[in-house]
């Protein structure tokens, strides 16, 4: 019987969307449709996305007064 997966393909790389198929260490057979895009739905990886966010995080520069080595030490307390 085939089971069906959503997913997204980015170059030779599948996403899975929703449920992730059971796989192990071999090689796994599949067949992929391409659906035609709907008006206005986008489709970015979620590593896109962390990028993104990642982006403005450091444009807001919110860590620039912390010294990492002294709250390291702090946190551990050595």
């Amino acid at each position: 019987m085939l089971q069906t997966f959503k997913a997204v393909l980015t170059g030779n790389r599948l996403e899975w969307l929703d449920e992730t198929p059971e796989m192990s260490d071999r090689p796994l057979e599949v067949h992929v449709t391409i659906l035609e895009s709907h008006p206005g739905r986008e489709t970015v990886s979620r590593g896109q996305k962390m990028a993104e966010a990642l982006e403005k995080l450091a444009a807001l520069n919110t860590f620039a007064g912390v010294d990492p080595v002294a709250w390291q030490r702090d946190i551990r307390q050595d």
